[in-house]
């Protein structure tokens, strides 16, 4: 079936990159399977996370479903174009529609997006995982692909205003191999492997992020244990 509101919306997006001037450091790009069903799995640091992670599949030519609340789907704007995208709405207290769907969607050959923090990291740090995304490339029999983004919190993340001005912000974007489930691996173990790689992903790009502030208030984006003034994981809410 034609994608016809997806793709536009891929160039609708680009185009506010350009305009924007974002400057992108993708590395790892090749990871991301170019054919057959997987589980993409990110960190959650800022509102616009689905669009940077559906942008490191671009190279693939491949189109992620992302799993997302089901607020973003009654929403007049967005909702209409999540619907009309494919994406999967979920309701948290009883999301087993939604893992139906996914499963579904990875056993059609769907690349399903999945962050499973649940919610933004307002420390920017990770937080603990829960076991959904493993659950369902156990059940599909498809790879988990780790993923990690870094300076998207600067655009447009929780308790801040958005900041959409030709800024250059740098984005940084690791992607990892992709790992599959081990015989007789628990969905527990198999998360704690896949959020270990998102965690060395994330250290990578914040090595190679090229942090310029200039005082106190212009490091809220930087976790504490780097330096910067975001809450530290416990105030924020954060489980290590």
């Amino acid at each position: 079936m034609a994608e016809l509101v997806y793709r536009p919306v891929i160039g609708l997006a680009q185009g506010m990159f350009k305009a924007l001037d974002l400057r992108f450091d993708i590395q790892g790009a090749e990871h991301i399977p170019q054919r057959g069903g997987a589980v993409l799995v990110s960190n959650h640091i800022g509102y616009l996370d689905f669009v940077f992670c559906g942008l490191a599949a671009r190279p693939a030519k491949r189109l992620v479903r992302f799993m997302a609340k089901d607020s973003v789907f009654r929403h007049k704007v967005s909702g209409p174009l999540m619907r009309a995208m494919k994406h999967i709405p979920v309701d948290r207290s009883a999301g087993v529609d939604a893992y139906r769907h996914a499963l579904s969607a990875l056993r059609s050959g769907e690349i399903i997006g999945v962050f499973p923090e649940a919610t933004i990291s307002t420390s920017f740090t990770l937080k603990g995982f829960k076991s959904g995304a493993a659950r369902l490339a156990q059940e599909a029999g498809v790879p988990l692909v780790p993923m990690a983004l870094w300076g998207t919190q600067r655009l447009w993340t929780k308790g801040r205003k958005r900041d959409l001005g030709r800024n250059h912000i740098p984005v940084a974007i690791r992607v990892g191999e992709p790992l599959t489930a081990a015989a007789d691996e628990s969905a527990d173990t198999l998360t704690g492997r896949v959020r270990s790689r998102v965690q060395e992903l994330l250290e990578a790009a914040q090595r190679a992020y090229p942090v310029r502030t200039e005082g106190p208030e212009d490091s809220w984006w930087i976790p504490a244990h780097l330096g910067g003034t975001a809450p530290a994981a416990a105030e924020a809410g954060g489980r290590l």
